[in-house]
């Protein structure tokens, strides 16, 4: 390979994006208030997100009218509202792989008893969990559909970094920037996606969960470019190298078959 140039590629050129900060406003709050599961006041909410006050509370009325935030009037708190559902809902719906997808995920749960999850990677960024069966094994899995994580974390983040095409550059920055509970070096994360082009699966055991093993399989549209992953989540003292690689199998099998249901709805 030639090394006559050291200069980074440059970007594919895009949409150019101007800031409007009331939209970006709007959504942190929504998203606070989804993560943080309990109503709370105008003050906490300006706080955690660094915003002026009065702004904070022009943003909520609206939201508010909407129907997207109600507010408990003795309280004064704020959380989510109904009309998140109805949102919700039309996302869930105008995707055709969490119907399809549901029932993969049941039977592979069952069978091996594990967490399987369906999820859509959302551009570079993130990936949201769109559908999910749990286990009955004795530990929990802090996910639920609507969850979001970096695009990088984990076995499917593995899967996004081989199937994309960020320079080496920029996938150090990104992985400098995941939090594991056992970080893996680089070199070898780097290595593991090499892995994961020639068997066309993914495996974190013990990086991003501590006792947890992790697969994950690809679901690509027509023009071969990964849009969903199977992902199932198990015990690490449970799944040794023939269960996982048994498992990742039959996650590959059901992954095509979705593929071409996708591609042929698409």
């Amino acid at each position: 390979m030639s090394e006559t140039s050291t200069q980074e590629p440059a970007a594919a050129a895009g949409p150019r994006v101007r800031p409007v900060p009331a939209v970006t406003r709007s959504i942190a709050i929504l998203r606070l208030l989804g993560r943080g599961g309990e109503p709370m006041t105008l003050k906490t909410i300006s706080q955690e997100l660094d915003m002026v006050t009065s702004t904070c509370l022009h943003i909520l009325r609206v939201l508010v009218e909407e129907g997207l935030v109600k507010v408990d009037t003795g309280t004064k708190r704020y959380s989510l509202g109904v009309g998140m559902l109805t949102l919700a809902r039309s996302v869930i719906e105008s995707s055709p792989f969490p119907a399809l997808a549901q029932p993969v995920l049941d039977k592979i749960s069952s069978a091996a008893n594990v967490t399987a999850i369906g999820v859509e990677v959302a551009g570079s960024d993130h990936m949201v969990v769109l559908a999910l069966s749990r286990s009955t094994a004795p530990f929990r899995l802090h996910v639920d559909v609507g969850s979001r994580f970096p695009a990088l974390i984990s076995a499917t983040g593995r899967l996004v970094a081989a199937y994309s095409d960020f320079s080496e550059k920029e996938l150090e920055r990104r992985f400098k920037a995941l939090r594991w509970d056992q970080a893996p070096e680089f070199a070898a994360w780097k290595a593991d996606l090499d892995a994961v082009r020639r068997q066309g699966y993914s495996l974190d055991r013990n990086n991003y969960i501590n006792g947890v093993v992790v697969i994950a399989v690809p679901v690509f549209d027509s023009h071969k470019r990964m849009t969903h992953a199977l992902v199932a989540a198990g015990l690490a003292e449970q799944l040794d190298a023939a269960r996982v690689h048994a498992l990742a199998q039959d996650l590959q099998t059901e992954a095509n078959a979705l593929s071409q249901l996708l591609a042929a709805r698409n």
